[in-house]
């Protein structure tokens, strides 16, 4: 497909084409790669490994089945996903960020799961695996870095069987008790975390930008549902600071 010069796509709060986007969204996990497992547990004080448990209590995968982790990055999703399916299951882990897969290569071969996990680069837009392929994808924390997002959903769209389901894992729009706080946490404290721990505020900085301008709970629903998705829903957890996102191919 031909890339349209005249669209622009948000990133954070600036408006970009869609080649600056990719490439200024490849420079934020170049310089975080190497430390992004910590920073998740320090931004988050340890709350994405519930989040991530929560979101693989649906998956409805048992053993022997196939799923997708799609910008899986460092490979949590995926190294649970492989414990559902087995070892007569199928686990592929994809990333656009060759880094973040080196990173999730050295986790996965310390845990012994790299033989059952099968790491390709690629990006979500355009995924290289025939129709029908996954019994469930996953995307955790990665939908609202990616360039086009309505191209990436229909590309998992095409990849899942049917019957199977996606589930994605993303920040959201968390109610009004919560935000004033963190939107304090977001603007006043990540970037300085980020400068302390990696040397980069203005990556973090983004972070907090991308999950302002990322479609809320009812638009990302609406956005499933337009391409095709069946049987949508969502839960908030902590709050709405995330929602799990579930949707069907019939």
């Amino acid at each position: 497909m031909k890339q349209d010069l005249n669209k622009n796509f948000d990133f954070g709060y600036e408006r970009v084409t869609e080649e600056e986007k990719t490439d200024k969204v490849g420079a934020v996990f170049d310089s975080v790669s190497q430390k992004y497992d910590l920073m998740n547990d320090l931004m988050s004080l340890g709350l994405h490994r519930f989040w991530k448990r929560f979101a693989m209590m649906h998956t409805g995968l048992i053993e022997g089945m196939s799923a997708l982790d799609v910008a899986g990055g460092t490979g949590d999703l995926a190294s649970s996903l492989c414990q559902q399916v087995g070892k007569k299951g199928t686990v592929v882990l994809t990333d656009i960020n060759f880094n973040m897969l080196i990173n999730g290569r050295s986790k996965l071969l310390d845990q012994g799961k790299l033989n059952q996990i099968n790491l390709i680069q690629s990006n979500a837009e355009s995924l290289p695996f025939v129709n029908d392929s996954f019994d469930c994808i996953t995307i955790g924390f990665g939908l609202r870095n990616i360039t086009n997002k309505e191209k990436a959903l229909a590309s998992i769209m095409q990849v899942i069987k049917p019957g199977g389901r996606l589930l994605i894992l993303e920040f959201s729009k968390p109610n009004e008790l919560i935000s004033p706080f963190y939107d304090f946490y977001s603007f006043s404290v990540l970037p300085k975390l980020g400068d302390w721990m990696v040397n980069d505020a203005d990556s973090y900085q983004y972070l907090a930008e991308s999950i302002r301008m990322h479609p809320d709970q009812k638009k990302l629903k609406e956005m499933m549902e337009t391409i095709g998705f069946s049987n949508c829903e969502y839960f908030n957890l902590t709050g709405g600071i995330v929602a799990l996102h579930i949707g069907y191919k019939i």
